[in-house]
């Protein structure tokens, strides 16, 4: 199901305009688009706004994967979303959108953001496992560096399957440099 040059961009919907983390995001879709990657979010407001909204002012397109049975208060796909394609489930959002992915940029988020990370973590564990490709995956702030701390830690987790970068210009740069995804 993954195609080529589709990156996913996770973070919380709650992030509001003109701020901090939403220029960020902001700058992180503009700066995928402009190196030929479709921006793939989960189509909503804040951080998937944001980066949706970067990645088509800069010219690239942008896939938004909603859940309208389960989101029934939401809109629609923010309106800088090219593409939306409907999941009836969370599991099979979660699972569009990491399938889809040739790469994942975790931004700052909560619980929803945080279940994303670990399936995207889980995925390069079994690929790992049974020889399969890695899926580059690089998170974004302190609150996922106290996650990465329990999951290796305590609960057997490979350190490398994601990288921790306190920035999100530097997540994009390590991202890009990633040969998966080239």
């Amino acid at each position: 199901m993954r195609e080529d040059r589709f990156v996913a961009v996770f973070g919380s919907s709650a992030t509001q305009p003109h701020s901090t983390e939403w220029d960020e995001a902001e700058q992180v879709g503009a700066r995928l688009a402009k190196a030929g990657h479709t921006v793939v979010t989960g189509g909503y407001s804040g951080v998937m706004e944001a980066a949706s909204r970067g990645a088509s002012l800069a010219g690239g397109r942008v896939i938004g994967v909603t859940a309208p049975d389960l989101f029934a208060a939401r809109p629609g796909a923010n309106s800088y979303v090219t593409e939306e394609r409907a999941a009836g489930t969370l599991a099979e959002r979660i699972g569009t959108l990491i399938g889809l992915a040739s790469g994942v940029i975790v931004l700052p988020g909560s619980i929803g953001t945080a279940a994303e990370l670990v399936v995207a973590w889980n995925l390069n564990h079994v690929r790992r496992n049974n020889g399969g490709p890695r899926l580059p995956t690089v998170a974004v702030g302190p609150e996922w560096r106290d996650m990465w701390e329990l999951l290796t830690g305590r609960m057997g987790a490979f350190a490398e399957d994601v990288h921790l970068t306190e920035t999100a210009a530097a997540a994009v740069d390590w991202l890009l440099a990633q040969p998966e995804i080239r």
